[in-house]
């Protein structure tokens, strides 16, 4: 098994949803401040982006690291609501529907983006994608109720 089909199935275990949303966020926050934006840990393995959102109840800006699938060479990403297959959606979900105007930092670049959910025939196709980009998102669907919410993010 090559090494990141090994990754994938470890992914999808159980215990890797149980543990990875306490320690990949922290460590891509202190490695992406040490690195002034240049890496995130995580994404050595997906790319990923620091975005920068404001809080749907707070108001305050909220900075959280997530995997997310590229498009059109850098204008647009799709972020995946996945919370690794977790039963709830994860808080950046509900910032963005609050207030889609947000910010990606992108391969050390902060780029202000507009974030739209993608719903029906959109996101059937998008989802598509998603999975042939990363089969484990099939697993994480499977293990919860809720529709995954994806969200594609655009430059402004």
């Amino acid at each position: 098994m090559n090494g990141m089909r090994l990754v994938q199935k470890i992914s999808s275990m159980r215990g890797f949803a149980k543990v990875a949303p306490y320690v990949f966020p922290a460590l891509d926050k202190a490695v992406h401040r040490l690195t002034r934006g240049r890496i995130l840990v995580s994404a050595q393995l997906l790319p990923g982006v620091l975005l920068t959102s404001t809080g749907a109840r707070t108001g305050q800006r909220r900075r959280t690291p997530l995997a997310c699938m590229p498009e059109r060479g850098g204008e647009s990403w799709i972020l995946i609501g996945s919370n690794f297959g977790r039963p709830g959606h994860p808080a950046w979900t509900a910032n963005l529907l609050a207030h889609p105007d947000a910010e990606v930092s992108w391969k050390g670049r902060d780029i202000p983006v507009t974030a739209r959910l993608l719903e029906g025939e959109e996101r059937a196709a998008a989802w598509k994608q998603v999975l042939v980009f990363w089969p484990p998102y099939a697993t994480y669907q499977r293990r919860v109720e809720r529709e995954i919410r994806l969200f594609r993010v655009v430059r402004r």
